[in-house]
């Protein structure tokens, strides 16, 4: 089974703590929303299937696959 990481965003599963009334810590795993969503690859003229999350899709949706690889290389620079 692969690991819940978003294939465009990098984005994985936060750990926290949930303490309770009694003031008991238990660890509480918050995982990413993955979706797997094909989309149209104008360049290669062809569907790409990906496992994305729906922040990555939504911003697929304004910019387009290359902008949005564009603005993740430059972010993370």
């Amino acid at each position: 089974m692969r690991t819940r990481i978003c294939d465009l965003t990098g984005k994985s599963r936060n750990q926290k703590r949930v303490v309770t009334f009694s003031h008991i810590r238990n660890r509480k795993v918050q995982n990413v929303n993955l979706q797997e969503k094909r989309f149209w690859w104008p360049e290669g003229n062809r569907f790409v299937k990906m496992r994305v999350s729906t922040k990555a899709i939504k911003t697929i949706a304004k910019y387009g696959i290359l902008k949005f690889h564009i603005l993740i290389f430059f972010n993370c620079m």
